[in-house]
């Protein structure tokens, strides 16, 4: 069991320094690993088609380019694996295609999949309203996976979502105040690598420079990092919530 785990560590490890090394600009290493990995990236996306994916159907080419758009954007500082941040990104991308292709599609599948006896606005109403719900559920799904993913990270840091639910401001004002010193955090590289690598708020920094005592950053310690972590990384649903609290 150990010698497994070790094996899984050692190729996680391998992995991020290849892609190191693409970023560098080794384009050899990069066809190799697209390649290598193509199984992973037909199994991501077959998990939103919800059918078995060929290397010949579009929704492949999406995962591929949105794999290889990952490669080029990851970073050890967004505090996730590499093939954390590209599952995510490609269930996002084959979503929106999915999306603007049903979107464009619907009406003529609708009157030429069916005889044209059976044409009628409520029949594509009908299929309307089940792209619709296809939609639903697929976001649904991506934002599943997205929590889960935050949980795993949130759990690095000796955090769960029930110390945000205790832990959360009860006013406004506060949380969006608590934001907003995430948000500097964030920018900042210097506090943003003491967060990732100590795994603690840099309250003495922070204290320099935002304008609330040490009291509140540290009341609201578990709250602010929290915010940070998914600012810092790639959460598209939980940042809809951020910008939500910022915008009242």
């Amino acid at each position: 069991m150990l010698s497994l785990l070790f094996m899984a560590k050692k190729r996680k490890k391998t992995l991020e320094e290849t892609v190191l090394k693409i970023q560098q600009g080794d384009l050899l290493l990069l066809n190799e690993t697209i390649d290598s990995y193509k199984p992973f990236v037909a199994k991501t996306v077959s998990s939103v088609c919800k059918r078995y994916i060929h290397e010949s159907d579009d929704e492949f080419s999406i995962g591929l380019i949105a794999f290889h758009e990952a490669i080029q954007k990851y970073s050890p500082d967004r505090g996730s694996s590499l093939l954390s941040f590209a599952e995510v990104m490609i269930k996002r991308r084959v979503i929106d295609y999915i999306r603007k292709h049903s979107k464009n599609q619907s009406i003529s599948i609708d009157f030429t999949s069916q005889n044209h006896d059976d044409d009628s606005p409520s029949l594509a109403i009908e299929n309307e309203i089940s792209i619709v719900d296809y939609q639903k559920k697929n976001e649904t799904e991506l934002r599943k996976h997205e929590i889960l993913q935050f949980q795993q990270i949130l759990k690095e840091y000796d955090l769960s979502f029930q110390d945000l639910v205790e832990q959360s401001p009860k006013h406004a004002d506060a949380r969006k105040n608590a934001m907003e010193i995430a948000k500097l955090l964030v920018d900042d590289q210097e506090l943003r690598t003491y967060l990732l690598e100590k795994k603690r708020l840099p309250i003495k920094q922070l204290e320099d420079i935002v304008q609330v005592s040490r009291k509140t950053i540290e009341r609201n310690r578990k709250y602010i990092m929290a915010i940070s972590l998914i600012l810092i990384n790639d959460y598209v649903y939980l940042k809809d919530y951020i910008k939500g609290v910022l915008k009242t």
